[in-house]
């Protein structure tokens, strides 16, 4: 089977190997003519996006490169890709790079014609009818990971270094009009981040599932995003040319952030704030601290596990059987049991409590997320204790 197809759901996409031809035909499409390429500064200078800029170049489709971003991107990075885009007259984004490019590239085509400042916007009840729809550029998505599943996002995740927390900035028209994935752009991963963006795309996927919300298209297309992640996560980590398995976990990554629009967790809730105060990654985070909530969540999600060990093939039933599986595959690919083992500790401990239990995705966490609740779970994953 040929791992390629133009898709619709939840936007457009182009899905194969050497689909980054056609960036030029899709910013027209777009009707972008003066693009702002934001990306990272470690791929700024990288051939896949010079050839890309080049590319456009070529097709009388000027294109300038914005880079100054942070891995996890602040509210600064933003306000100096607006001065930029403002600045030479640009009318779209392309968003090239992981989650941090994806993030900042829609929250600056988002801002781009808005009045109000980036908080306004913050997913909180109805702050996205602020919006003034016609200052919204369109963005093009080029995803270079296979985790965040940022380009078929409706919020960029942008961090407030003032109050050291992350925040979701949210609109329908903040997802890009087009993705361009090609399994070609994630083939220089290193093992770990792809190991890391492969755990961030299942944690999307599982606690999209666990939500308890009747909505079982979410819940169909996370159950088939985890099985590829289960069959092609180690191969991708192990074999990081392997085209066929890049080209499922890119895949799945979408998938995992189409079904999260049913929401999402105590995995998330905990991680954005450890991430906003100690600068982590974002996946890695999320991978340390799978095992802990899942075991959490117990009471609440036996039917649901029952069903994904059955779909998985897993050798052991229900929670129990899951939790064998999560722990056997963070050994395979390298994942830390703890984070102490990223150098996090409990000074700021009480901070994150607060966050976490107030976080946009707390309230979909199967069982209630209380400041008791938080605490416990956080020093499980302080001290890897299970239980």
């Amino acid at each position: 089977m040929t791992l390629h197809g133009n898709w619709n759901y939840p936007t457009s996409i182009r899905f194969g190997v050497g689909r980054i031809r056609e960036l030029p035909e899709i910013v027209k499409a777009a009707g972008i003519k003066r693009p702002l390429l934001v990306t990272d500064p470690g791929l700024a200078k990288l051939p896949m996006v010079t050839s890309a800029v080049r590319a456009n170049e070529s097709a009388g489709i000027p294109t300038t490169i914005f880079s100054d971003i942070k891995p996890n991107p602040v509210e600064q990075n933003i306000d100096d890709g607006l001065k930029a885009f403002r600045g030479g007259k640009h009318d779209g984004v392309i968003a090239f790079g992981g989650g941090s490019a994806l993030d900042a590239g829609k929250a600056i085509a988002f801002l781009s014609g808005q009045s109000r400042p980036i908080w306004d916007f913050e997913d909180v009840g109805d702050n996205w009818t602020r919006a003034d729809p016609a200052g919204i550029r369109p963005t093009v998505a080029v995803p270079t990971t296979s985790g965040t599943g940022s380009e078929v996002g409706r919020v960029s995740v942008v961090g407030d270094e003032v109050n050291k927390k992350k925040r979701l900035i949210f609109h329908p028209r903040i997802m890009p009009v087009t993705v361009i994935e090609d399994p070609e752009l994630t083939v220089g991963l290193p093992p770990h981040i792809t190991a890391a963006t492969g755990m961030d795309a299942l944690a999307h996927a599982f606690e999209a599932y666990c939500v308890p919300v009747y909505h079982p298209i979410a819940d169909g297309v996370a159950l088939e995003g985890m099985r590829l992640i289960k069959q092609w996560l180690p191969v991708a980590t192990r074999d990081g040319k392997n085209l066929e398995a890049r080209g499922h976990m890119m895949a799945a990554a979408t998938m995992g952030a189409t079904a999260f629009q049913k929401g999402l967790g105590a995995i998330h809730s905990l991680s954005h704030t450890v991430g906003a105060l100690y600068d982590k990654h974002h996946g890695l985070l999320n991978a340390v601290f799978f095992p802990y909530v899942l075991l959490f969540n117990r009471s609440a999600i036996g039917d649901k596990m029952t069903h994904l060990s059955r779909f998985l093939g897993l050798p052991k039933p229900g929670v129990d059987g899951v939790l064998d599986w999560i722990m056997d595959l963070r050994k395979t690919i390298g994942i830390p049991h703890s984070l102490a083992e990223l150098n996090v500790d409990d000074s700021q401990l009480d901070k994150m409590v607060a966050d976490s239990v107030v976080d946009p995705t707390a309230p979909t966490n199967p069982v209630p997320l209380d400041a008791t609740a938080s605490r416990r779970l956080y020093r499980q994953a302080l001290e890897g204790r299970l239980g």
